[in-house]
């Protein structure tokens, strides 16, 4: 990945329906962001 990075930080997901969600900080709406899911 070779693109500006401005934060990177860690959230837990969580139920939202039939599906998941990850609460993100109010700044970064419309903002592309990756997630990334570790095997624990």
């Amino acid at each position: 990945m070779q693109d500006n990075v401005e934060e990177i930080y860690e959230k837990k997901v969580t139920r939202y329906g039939n599906g998941a969600k990850i609460d993100a900080q109010k700044k970064y709406i419309g903002r592309k962001a990756f997630v990334i899911v570790l095997k624990n």
